[in-house]
């Protein structure tokens, strides 16, 4: 146990329990958080606190707050594995110079791993998981274009492949947005437990009003083991899918993404192990050429600050990454917020898994603003690029599981 001097501490208590089922079931009618991923991981509700800061002042602010505000608890973990005891949630902006980042701390947190459950209470929180839950489906929604219709954004996907072979920059990535309407205002844990049934193999994540299911392990780190999940190049699921690993245009635009990665990690990883050759990866709807880096750490740089280090990687924003964080703006028309942001938990001890903010939307009330994007490099085809949007939109319109109303794009 520990707390600071002079402060009047509040008490953290983590006590294994039962298996308590799919986390996801659980959650009570109140604003939660998830971290889900084949069944295992960790869901919160409520806060206890919570930082919201723009982008540029976030990653140095939000450390040093989580370790100030870890040292003022008093802490009582009975379990002691990764995410038992104090935990915060984060959902970071993707371009630091425009969006404001989160840091939430939950007034309660179940967890599950490797056949062990917990539960975790701030002081006078209830010590007993709440009883299974099913929440309402938002039923009849209708689509509208976001900031360009489909017309104007494979404009934008030939401006930006112009600008490539002009030599201006190697890779940019162009998202679109997709807007929707729902009759009755968005149950969140109704979204939470579509998306961790459908997509079990990614991580489920809700975060302030961030919710998906992404494929993309920005970084893990568990003790001193390092750990990241490079996606980049994409095909429609089918039998075309292994013709990925033979596209010279997927391989480009993967190994831009694999460097900008390893670039960062190889400072705080000694040694850092990169494959040769990606793998595919299959998720339900599409394929993904994956690289999986690991390493032995050589600091004590927590989870959130490699996160915050390793972002915006060439994944999600290009390369150079400046270049092509200038254009993506000027492109797109829109500001991403947290989109394509790092999304995930800390722990105390400094553990925790980001990944980054895809296949998913910003909800709040009847309103959900969705995202998908594409790696753009010299030899891109904007009415392809468009159709891989469209497949990538398919995550979260399945999940909203309602009759639509389509509002036709231009």
């Amino acid at each position: 146990m520990s707390a600071v001097p002079g402060l009047a501490p509040t008490i953290v208590r983590t006590r294994a329990i039962a298996d308590p089922g799919a986390l996801s079931d659980r959650l009570p009618e109140e604003p939660v958080l998830s971290w889900i991923r084949d069944g295992e991981g960790i869901v919160g509700w409520g806060t206890t606190a919570r930082l919201d800061l723009p982008g540029t002042e976030f990653a140095i602010t939000a450390e040093s707050w989580w370790r100030e505000h870890c040292q003022s608890l008093l802490v009582d973990d009975a379990v002691r594995l990764p995410g038992t005891g104090p935990v915060a949630f984060g959902s970071l902006a993707f371009d630091a110079r425009t969006a404001t980042s989160t840091l939430v701390v939950p007034r309660v947190v179940l967890g599950r791993h490797a056949g062990r459950a917990w539960l975790t209470t701030f002081d006078e929180a209830p010590a007993a998981i709440p009883p299974i839950s099913r929440p309402h489906a938002p039923h009849r929604v209708s689509y509208a274009d976001g900031a360009l219709t489909a017309t104007e954004w494979t404009g934008a996907v030939a401006e930006a492949v112009r600008r490539i072979r002009a030599g201006k920059l190697d890779k940019v990535v162009l998202a679109r947005d997709l807007l929707a309407t729902t009759l009755l205002p968005i149950d969140v844990r109704f979204l939470i437990a579509r998306l961790a049934e459908h997509y079990a193999s990614c991580f489920t994540f809700s975060v302030d009003g961030m919710v998906g299911a992404t494929p993309e392990l920005l970084v893990r780190r568990m003790g001193d083991r390092i750990e990241s999940r490079v996606l980049a190049g994409s095909a429609r699921r089918g039998p075309g899918g292994d013709d990925l690993l033979r596209s010279d245009k997927e391989r480009s635009e993967h190994e831009y993404a694999v460097r900008s990665v390893v670039d960062v990690l190889a400072k705080y990883c000694d040694p850092l192990d990169v494959p040769a050759v990606p793998s595919l990866l299959r998720l339900p709807n599409v394929v993904h050429l994956a690289t999986d880096v690991s390493g032995t750490a050589s600091s004590d740089a927590t989870s959130l600050a490699l996160a915050a280090a390793v972002h915006p990687p060439a994944a999600v924003c290009g390369t150079p990454t400046d270049v092509a964080l200038d254009l993506i703006p000027e492109l797109e028309r829109m500001d991403r917020g947290r989109y394509a942001g790092p999304v995930g938990w800390v722990d105390a001890a400094g553990d925790g898994e980001w990944g980054i903010a895809l296949r998913c939307a910003e909800v709040s009330d009847t309103r959900v603003r969705m995202f998908a994007g594409c790696g753009i490099v010299a030899d891109s085809d904007p009415v392809r690029e468009l159709a891989e949007t469209q497949d990538k939109f398919v995550v979260i319109r399945d999940a909203l599981e309602a009759h639509t109303v389509a509002v036709p794009t231009h």
